[in-house]
């Protein structure tokens, strides 16, 4: 018999021109010595080496390690945390809370209190199985 795992989840931060705390945090600098820039190669113990650009990620595995993942890899390997409503949340977070599984709301689960109604009951599964996030109006 084949083992099969699961992949740990990860964090991950996007570098970008507003996000420039985050040179700061991971102590981010140039190998060619100074701040960093992009393309330039980066320099620090915490991080792998390699060059990095703006919209590039860098992630934290649950051992807390750190790697650099370039946007167009990331974009292919992750997909964004689907948003849902308030309503949604709090109606998930009740069926958790209580002990119910994910088919026992997914019955229960009508317009009143879920007005997403951009979301199949795939993609509710998917929020309550991976996460989410949570929106105004979804």
């Amino acid at each position: 018999m084949i083992k099969v795992y699961l992949k740990r989840p990860v964090c991950v931060e996007r570098i970008d021109e507003l996000g420039t705390g985050l040179l700061d945090k991971y102590e981010i600098y140039s190998l060619s010595g100074g701040m960093w820039h992009p393309h330039d190669e980066v320099g620090h113990s915490m991080l792998c080496s390699g060059y990095l650009e703006w919209g590039d990620w860098i992630a934290t595995g649950a051992d807390g390690s750190h790697w650099i993942i370039q946007n167009a890899l990331y974009e292919q390997q992750y997909g964004e945390l689907p948003v849902i409503s308030k309503e949604l949340d709090t109606y998930i977070q009740l069926y958790k809370r209580n002990g119910y599984g994910i088919t026992d709301m997914l019955y229960d689960l009508n317009d009143e209190v879920c007005p997403d109604v951009h979301l199949t009951k795939d993609d509710i599964a998917r929020a309550w199985l991976d996460g989410y996030q949570v929106g105004e109006q979804a």
